[in-house]
């Protein structure tokens, strides 16, 4: 079985502290609704040999085990890198959101996408908000990201989530219509790399709700294991 994870849920009511059991976990792709955002995401991706996946969105299965809310991870070799992006967590109680970082194999990215995924823990922030509470202004979100470059802190990636399919779509995509399956944990893609695509040592990343004012950040560090 999966090892739970813990989150604090933050409501207008107040907070609480769950262990929550992920079963599934879906990692979405190419998510834009800007139909030319979304080909300089397949072009980015050809830019580093890259086949894009063969249906937008394109929707990964990985395996629950690899979430985890730690402040470092180990990757095999100096090839990954982190990506933003929105989560939906499908607890007893409803859908709840969050941001986690789809860290990915870059060099095994090159000629399987979905092996590539599977490669390399997805890192989520451990606080949560309820999607109900967010869903009016959906839009007006914030997701960010930030990378280690000569000792500082770099902006890797910034976007609305107006740029990216909402929640209800989303979901919909992948279940043909149906609810998110209780359990299920979806990351919902993310923006283009500001300067392409690279590794660091350490990623950042943030989801800023400016209408209810407040945020939700994590990090985590890099530590890359020799090939040999």
């Amino acid at each position: 079985m999966t090892a739970p994870l813990r989150f604090r849920r933050v409501t207008a009511a107040g907070a609480d502290e769950v262990a929550f059991v992920p079963r599934d976990l879906v990692i979405a792709g190419l998510t834009g609704r800007d139909q030319v955002v979304v080909q300089h995401q397949v072009e980015e991706l050809r830019a580093i040999g890259v086949t894009p996946p063969p249906t937008v969105p394109a929707f990964f299965r990985n395996g629950a085990n690899l979430l985890t809310t730690a402040r470092a991870i180990e990757v095999l070799g100096p090839d990954s890198s982190g990506e933003v992006e929105f989560v939906l967590l499908s607890m007893a109680d409803g859908l709840w959101v969050g941001v986690g970082s789809d860290h990915t194999d870059r060099r095994v990215e090159a000629y399987a996408i979905d092996v590539s995924k599977q490669l390399c823990p997805k890192v989520l922030a451990p606080v949560l908000w309820r999607l109900e509470e967010v869903a009016p202004h959906w839009d007006r979100l914030v997701l960010r990201a930030w990378i280690e470059e000569a000792g500082r802190l770099t902006l890797y990636q910034e976007g609305m989530a107006a740029a990216l399919r909402a929640p209800d779509p989303l979901i919909a995509a992948w279940t043909g219509g149906a609810p998110l399956p209780a359990g299920t944990v979806m990351f919902g893609g993310t923006f283009a790399a500001i300067g392409g695509i690279r590794p660091s040592a350490r990623f950042a990343f943030e989801l800023d709700d400016p209408v209810l004012r407040r945020v939700i950040r994590h990090d985590y560090a890099v530590r890359s294991l020799p090939l040999t």
